[in-house]
């Protein structure tokens, strides 16, 4: 219980809901037939097809009606570009800087940093980026590993849905480095370019004695850096890592960049704009001002035009704007104002302004910038909507079929189609579609074929989310990666030139002469098992695969305290992660000559799974990853136990539909074997149990021929978590939708009962402790008193020990008696 209550809860945002099974482990290819050589991906309004889901994070809300707001799906790259996987060949170990075990990366992007990749795209395109899969940054919401996601998500007010491709793991040098004691190194490589290193050694929170943490930041023109950080005893060095100064950074390179050049490495000036433009160049790609085109397209119209030359909105404009933001008067405006002007109303008097999560977005709104009568162009509207890279195009009904070929803009890459239906009525609800220039990758909140918004906050919530993943999507593309890069040169280049001093990382040379040296120190081995305790992500290279079968992916694990990724090695993209708070075993198998090889399967949430296999030669591997999630979690090794039935055939226990054994009887077979009254069952005759349905599951345990059973033991507190959470979510998930089943009320009926008996259990684990401590509280009392007793005597033979010294060195001093006295003490 004691493991539980360590760990901060931040399940009350978890979407614990009833899911489809998720799809097999497989890249999803769009068809290029249906492209036609449009340079635009089309979803139509009619036959809208349902986006890609990610692997494991499948969306589960129904077609049809209103879907209700879950917690975002982890998109799916298209994979068209991808290179051809080898699903059953495991590659070869990962080697360079980023891969060094010892190593824990702050962020995702920083475990795809690779040394190798970013000297070989220098040299095949002279500094910028060359082509690769779509997915080559994070698309995923996840991104900084070492800390929890809700501190790097400051939302405001309620909302269902995550930012994704955001690089938050960008603030890394602001927040452990700017304004601190650090050291910066900058130079010229040859095969790199300009780089730029930054160390800092600081002292181990919650460390018993001196023990120190060194953080890292590797730069190069790429847009992927390695940030992270390295325990000192973790290094093997000869130096003594008590010493003040701790180890050199030429020693920490070398053991985690061994193949970098160390010799065009300089100290960098000390000029407070080094660390400002350090600043700068980190937080290149992060905004949080965004900037949102919106065309009004009335009934029988769709070129753009037509919509520009709308002079003003209609009642159902009128009614969507309302929900998307408010009305703000221009002139004296002093917030983010996206290039309107605030002093002289030339580009309207009002606008349109909200607030979203850490956004503040502005829409350039066509009906409210000014309208030019004979102007069929309408440039001064055309100039703000026509260079924002988002533009959401609201359509009334009759409104013709939306193609982007009518935009003829450059810069305009995301159109977000809204059709409105029943408008100004209680009844009115919206459709939405999407297009996207081909190289921007998918982004969600993904949603399904056909569905319906109602006009409400939550689909507010959802277009504001669609909106800036968009543009955090786009972003991400070829053109706007090369501009990225281009500029990131320009920054290292100038500090690597202009911002140095003559001081080298290493004033001596690589090999010395063995007659100018004495003999060279033994470098010592790093303490085992040391990094196990960092609270970055530690990497492994293992193949993944889904708990119903499915292609083995190469991928690389990445457990930091706080989270659990899995990234496919050729795509780079995330395919899987979830909380530490949410993993609630494993099952690890690391015999030699085991069906499969080694193997370790992660169970998390609901009794959902994870399978990562690596060769034999690196089983222990998997012991490591036990290791680490025995750490960072409040999972505990599953079991398995295979009961008989009793004399009728039954197996002697009941579950409730979440898994959790909710009766036993007394001395039959499951319990012999183990099986405890709150164990949670994740599979059942081997298949996973969240996956099985009421009837499967009675089926297999009543004819099955053998009952195998795995189940992870949790502790009260655990339980009553999880349930409490699900029941509150369901339940303010209910109280949001009006045509709610009576299965899903039932549903949360049963989760109340469920919830009221952890409860109960865990009331009356209370009560048995109560008498423990007023049993121990009543012996420390006692013993306290003794304590005060033996204190005392001890005091009062002191004081009378110092009282006959006294007299007897009085008694010493008298001549007459000395002789008498010495006699007396020595006779």
């Amino acid at each position: 219980m004691d493991k539980c209550t360590m760990q901060s809860d931040d399940l009350f945002i978890r979407k614990f809901r009833r899911q489809s099974p998720r799809p097999n482990l497989a890249a999803v290819s769009f068809d290029p037939k249906r492209e036609n050589g449009d340079p635009f991906l089309l979803l139509g309004l009619q036959e809208t097809p349902p986006e890609p889901d990610g692997f494991f994070r499948a969306l589960s809300a129904p077609a049809g009606d209103t879907p209700k707001p879950a917690k975002p799906p982890k998109p799916e790259s298209l994979g068209k570009k991808a290179k051809p996987t080898s699903p059953q060949i495991l590659p070869e170990q990962p080697v360079g800087g980023g891969w060094v075990r010892n190593f824990a990366h702050y962020d995702v992007q920083s475990i795809l940093f690779d040394l190798t990749e970013a000297a070989t795209n220098r040299d095949s395109v002279g500094g910028s980026n060359v082509e690769e899969p779509e997915q080559a940054l994070p698309n995923d919401a996840v991104s900084v590993l070492e800390e929890p996601r809700e501190s790097h998500i400051q939302q405001q007010g309620k909302s269902n849905y995550f930012i994704e491709h955001a690089d938050l793991g960008a603030r890394y040098y602001h927040k452990y480095f700017y304004m601190k004691d650090h050291q910066n190194f900058f130079g010229m490589d040859e095969r790199l370019g300009p780089v730029a290193i930054s160390f800092r050694r600081e002292e181990k929170e919650a460390s018993s004695g001196a023990q120190y943490n060194y953080r890292i930041i590797f730069r190069t023109t790429e847009l992927k850096t390695l940030r992270g950080s390295i325990l000192e005893e973790s290094v093997p060095s000869a130096a003594r890592h008590t010493t003040p100064r701790g180890i050199s950074p030429k020693r920490l390179l070398e053991f985690i960049l061994p193949d970098l050049n160390l010799h065009c490495l300089r100290l960098a000036s000390t000029s407070p704009k080094v660390r400002d433009t350090l600043l700068k160049l980190d937080e290149q790609g992060l905004n949080f001002q965004r900037k949102v085109g919106v065309m009004y397209c009335r009934a029988g119209q769709s070129t753009e035009e037509d919509m520009y030359n709308n002079e003003s909105a209609g009642p159902a404009f009128d009614e969507f704007l309302d929900l998307l933001g408010e009305r703000v008067r221009l002139k004296g405006w002093e917030k983010y104002r996206a290039q309107l002007d605030t002093k002289t109303d030339s580009t309207g008097t009002h606008s349109l302004y909200t607030r979203y999560q850490d956004y503040e977005i502005m829409f350039h709104v066509s009906t409210m910038l000014p309208y030019t009568a004979n102007n069929r162009q309408q440039l001064l509207r055309k100039r703000h909507i026509g260079n924002d890279i988002v533009t959401i195009v609201f359509q009334e009904p009759g409104a013709l079929p939306f193609t982007p070929k009518a935009i003829r803009s450059h810069f305009q890459h995301v159109f977000i189609i809204v059709q409105v239906h029943e408008p100004c009525t209680e009844n009115t609800y919206y459709r939405v579609a999407v297009t996207r220039s081909k190289d921007i990758p998918l982004f969600g909140p993904l949603f399904p074929k056909g569905a319906r918004f109602p006009r409400s906050l939550a689909f507010r919530d959802f277009l504001l989310a669609k909106a800036i993943n968009a543009e955090n999507a786009a972003e991400k593309s070829e053109k706007f990666r090369s501009m990225a890069t281009r500029t990131r040169q320009e920054y290292l280049k100038d500090l690597a030139e202009n911002y140095v001093t003559t001081t080298p990382i290493d004033s001596s040379t690589k090999f010395p002469l063995l007659s100018l040296g004495g003999k060279r120190k033994d470098k010592l081995k790093g303490a085992k098992g040391a990094e196990l305790h960092s609270a970055g992500a530690l990497v492994w290279a293992v193949c993944g695969t889904q708990e119903n079968g499915g292609p083995k992916l190469p991928c690389l694990l990445g457990v930091s305290a706080e989270s659990v990724v899995l990234i496919e090695r050729y795509t780079k993209r995330v395919v899987f992660n979830c909380s530490c708070r949410d993993v609630i075993g494993w099952k690890a198998v690391t015999e030699a000559g085991a069906k499969g090889g080694p193997c370790l399967d992660i169970f998390y949430e609901r009794g959902e799974a994870v399978s990562i296999t690596v060769p034999e030669s690196q089983a222990e591997d998997i012991k490591e990853v036990v290791q680490r999630l025995e750490l960072v979690t409040r999972g505990c090794e599953a079991r398995e136990v295979t009961p008989l039935r009793d004399s009728v055939g039954q197996p002697g226990f009941l579950m409730s539909e979440e898994g959790f054994v909710t009766d036993l009887q007394r001395f039959c077979y499951a319990e012999s074997d183990g099986l405890q009254k709150g164990a949670r069952v994740v599979r059942l005759c081997g298949q996973p149990l969240v996956h099985l349905s009421q009837e499967e599951r009675s089926r297999l345990l009543r004819t099955a021929p053998k009952i195998h059973i795995t189940f992870v033991i949790l502790s009260i507190v655990y339980l009553y978590v999880i349930l409490t959470d699900r029941y509150f979510f369901n339940l303010s998930v209910l109280s949001e939708t009006a045509d709610s089943s009576e299965e899903e009320w039932q549903s949360i009926s049963d989760l109340a009962t469920a919830c009221r008996s952890i409860l109960e259990a865990l009331s009356r684990e209370v009560v048995l402790c109560v008498p423990l401590l007023r049993q121990e509280k009543e012996d420390k009392a006692v013993l306290q008193a003794e304590v005060q007793s033996l204190r005392q005597n001890n005091q009062r033979l002191q004081e009378e020990s110092q009282t006959t010294v006294a007299r007897m060195t009085q008694m010493l001093a008298s001549p007459a008696n000395k002789a008498s006295h010495l006699k007396w003490i020595c006779p």
